[in-house]
């Protein structure tokens, strides 16, 4: 379960970090390509030297598909392996301190030309990251410890959630599974505010009522109250997971006008 990610990218902080990050990504087999420093230290044996290969031209890809001539070596420590080191410029002469940069990749059969081009997506990730962080408020809100963190990012989940179900797609088009939920004599069916916000906290509440009664059920055992309250979870997920696939998947509920 989870992502599985092809690729990943990151600046010179976590490719110096060879004990920790690197070694992490090592540990579950992930494909990399990092910044490092211009003074990055390699093992090799003593009799080997370093070799900087050709310089070769490629052009960079920019988010609005604008091209740009830039360059790139691969540089051997000894010999060649899984690892392995390049050199990206934008003058191969005067090699400028603000646009050249040292780069070490972990990525079988990968071409000169995708290293420039794979590495400079990162520059697109932090920028698509900065905006996400700035739009749902993370950036405001710093504190050291995780818990407090998470918090607030379940608290801004829960409202774009709940403003997600009050849109008029959505509610034009409701998951099938909600037709027995609406029997619940608290059921609202209108579609103002607090009638779905009223609606959303029926759904969660099997989850938080449990949660609260399990500490009493490690004094009191009770199994069938036990299974019973985890039988109506499982019925509850039925109709968030519907709710989730028509957010995951507008296209196949919204129409495109």
């Amino acid at each position: 379960m989870g992502f599985k990610f092809n690729l990943v990218l990151a600046d010179s902080l976590y490719g110096e970090s060879g004990k920790n990050f690197l070694q992490v990504l090592n540990e579950l087999k992930l494909n990399f390509i990092v910044a490092i420093r211009s003074n990055h230290a390699a093992w090799m044996p003593s009799r080997n030297r370093v070799q900087y290969l050709k310089w070769q031209k490629f052009k960079r890809v920019f988010s609005d598909l604008s091209l740009e001539n830039r360059y790139i070596r691969e540089i051997i420590c000894g010999k060649r392996g899984e690892i392995r080191y390049w050199q990206i410029t934008t003058d191969t002469e005067q090699l400028p301190e603000n646009s050249t940069w040292f780069v070490m990749s972990k990525y079988p059969g990968i071409t000169p030309r995708e290293v420039g081009n794979f590495y400079g997506l990162r520059t697109w990730v932090e920028y698509g990251l900065k905006q996400s962080k700035n739009e749902l408020g993370w950036a405001d809100f710093r504190v050291t410890h995780y818990p407090q963190i998470e918090k607030w990012w379940e608290m801004i989940c829960s409202a774009y959630l709940l403003v997600s179900l009050h849109s008029e797609q959505l509610l034009k088009s409701p998951p099938q599974s909600t037709s027995k939920f609406a029997l619940h004599p608290w059921w609202n069916n209108r579609n103002g505010w607090n009638d779905i916000l009223n609606n959303l906290r029926l759904v969660i509440q099997p989850f938080i009522f449990f949660n609260l009664i399990q500490p009493w059920l490690t004094v009191f055992p009770i199994p069938q109250l036990s299974s019973g309250f985890s039988k109506l979870q499982s019925i509850i997920n039925r109709l968030t997971s519907s709710i989730f696939t028509i957010l995951s998947h507008p296209d196949l509920y919204f129409s495109s006008a």
